[in-house]
């Protein structure tokens, strides 16, 4: 924990670090709360891990995040490449995989999807998505305090909200819409259109 926490030092801006350690505590409570195996606390390590690698290269110039991509023939739809901010999720997982010798898949997935989401998620997976958006310094956000409280009650609940939310911020933003985020929340509502849902499908 010391080696990524002093990368992130160096990586993240001051504030974006303080993101990065409240997301973690989050998730780390989440964790315990949801932990399918009480007698293990491997669960929780690994969720502390995935929290604090989450956003390790959100900092990064978005240049930077291509060049990459490219390189390592990282997985990215036309959207992401003409928004490559949303790159983050994938260089990160990329980072932790590389840097800190990260193959715990579960790990990987929950870094790269935190910002979007997909079907089918893993509850490792949940629980970064749901800790980066209810962490404590986050800004005031429409109906924040009922899915503070959802996430620690009912973990999918937690997810539709929070995608319905994002939803319709983009849209009253008049900002496009990465069309992931849009099959997730589907997936939420309309789970039997998007049964047979794969990753790699959507990667092309």
């Amino acid at each position: 924990m010391k080696k990524i926490k002093k990368y992130l030092k160096k990586h993240l801006t001051k504030d974006r670090y303080h993101h990065t350690l409240n997301v973690a505590n989050i998730a780390i409570a989440m964790a315990m709360r949801y932990n399918p195996n009480l007698n293990n606390s491997d669960f929780v390590k690994r969720a502390e891990i995935a929290g604090l690698l989450h956003d390790c290269a959100k900092c990064m110039d978005n240049d930077k995040k291509l060049h990459i991509c490219e390189k390592n023939k990282l997985p990215c739809n036309n959207f992401e490449l003409s928004h490559p901010y949303l790159l983050h999720g994938k260089v990160g997982a990329y980072i932790a995989k590389t840097k800190f010798g990260i193959h715990d898949e579960e790990i990987l997935q929950a870094i790269t999807w935190h910002t979007t989401g997909r079907p089918n998620m893993s509850l490792l997976e949940k629980i970064i998505f749901i800790a980066d958006y209810i962490e404590p310094n986050r800004n005031p956000i429409p109906e924040l305090d009922l899915i503070r409280q959802l996430a620690f009650i009912d973990i999918d609940k937690a997810m539709e909200k929070i995608l319905s939310n994002t939803l319709k911020f983009l849209e009253s933003k008049g900002n496009p819409i990465d069309k992931m985020t849009q099959i997730t929340y589907d997936s939420y509502v309309r789970p039997t259109v998007i049964s047979s849902y794969k990753t790699t499908a959507l990667n092309r």
